[in-house]
């Protein structure tokens, strides 16, 4: 992916967050009797070697909580519904957030100087869990740490079939998973017909990064379902890494879909059920099929009809939903919209 079409999705990503939240009803906005009320976050952005306030980086305000994650729909990154950029002096407060516990992840707006991060403490980081958790409380405006931006880098890789060896293409290479759109596929680096990838823009720090394909298990790098067991890529300031990937093909869940009216783009998505994560996206019409590993557990959500989304056995949502243990056999899971 060039240097030019990152800044344009990072400026992209931005503008779709504060549209996310100044299009949003006045009864989305406004607590409603009993509810907490919105809180707001306030951090400085700076150039980490000079100290200099850094404008225009935008941050998104990512959920811990698992099933805020997975409230993620067609075409989205899991990066959660608040966020906010940096004004001139690199002062970034985010408005009406809702109580809860957040992980920063932010863009710089010129990643050939700066590269993305999560915010730790003391410094970025590319692992989630290594980030500093916010906790934002009703009314209150809570401070976040500083965020100390560094030099990026850049990752470069093929991606492989993993019994053939042959490159796969238009595979999605991801630091932050999402679920693809079927007719708008442009949304973030691809592989090409030989299979290989680059990503730019990435802050000096170990970076997991998730691949998916189809007719392939969505895997993290080293192969693995989970980004707690990934082996991250260690990316260094102004140089090129080289990660790549054999792509799995995993084993079948599939399953049969009753819906009195199928929605255009319906789609079955796979979470990781302990962290929440994006672990498989399949189109759906009568049926559906994803592939995934043996040994992961996953909570499996149909976006079929014009009614809310149905997670597995009818539960009312992520929470509720009963998990599905993937194993060498192929699943089967069913979803009756009818």
């Amino acid at each position: 992916m060039s240097r030019v079409l990152l800044r344009h999705l990072t400026a992209t990503v931005a503008v779709a967050l504060l549209v996310l939240e100044g299009a949003a009803p006045a009864s989305a906005r406004t607590p409603a009797s009993g509810s907490p009320a919105p809180g707001q976050v306030r951090t400085v952005v700076r150039d980490a070697a000079t100290g200099a306030p850094v404008p225009r980086a935008c941050a998104s305000l990512v959920p811990v909580d698992p099933a805020a994650l997975a409230a993620v729909a067609l075409g989205e990154d899991q990066l959660g519904r608040y966020g906010g950029c940096a004004d001139e002096q690199g002062v970034l407060v985010a408005g009406d957030v809702a109580p809860g516990k957040y992980r920063l992840l932010v863009h710089p707006y010129d990643a050939t100087v700066h590269g993305s991060q999560w915010v730790g403490r003391h410094g970025g980081t590319g692992e989630r869990e290594r980030a500093q958790v916010v906790h934002v409380r009703p009314g209150t405006v809570t401070s976040a740490p500083t965020v100390r931006l560094d030099p990026p880098g850049t990752v470069v890789g093929v991606v492989t079939d993993a019994v053939t060896g042959a490159p796969v293409p238009r595979a999605l290479v991801m630091v932050v998973p999402y679920v693809p759109h079927p007719k708008y596929d442009d949304h973030g680096p691809t592989t090409d017909e030989q299979g290989r990838y680059t990503i730019t823009g990435l802050g000096p720090y170990r970076w997991p990064v998730q691949f998916a394909a189809s007719g392939f298990a969505t895997v993290w790098s080293g192969g693995v379902g989970s980004r707690a067991q990934a082996r991250p890529v260690r990316v260094r300031a102004q140089q090129t890494a080289t990660l790549n990937q054999a792509l799995p093909a995993g084993t079948p869940l599939t399953g049969a879909v009753r819906v009195d009216e199928l929605i255009t783009y319906a789609q079955v998505l796979a979470f990781d059920a302990a962290t929440g994560d994006l672990a498989g996206v399949s189109d759906a019409g009568d049926s559906y099929g994803l592939r995934l590993l043996p040994g992961q557990r996953v909570k499996v959500r149909c976006d079929c009809s014009y009614a809310l989304p149905v997670w597995h056995r009818d539960a009312a949502g992520f929470d509720a939903a009963t998990p599905v243990r993937i194993r060498r056999t192929p699943s089967v899971v069913n979803f009756d919209l009818g």
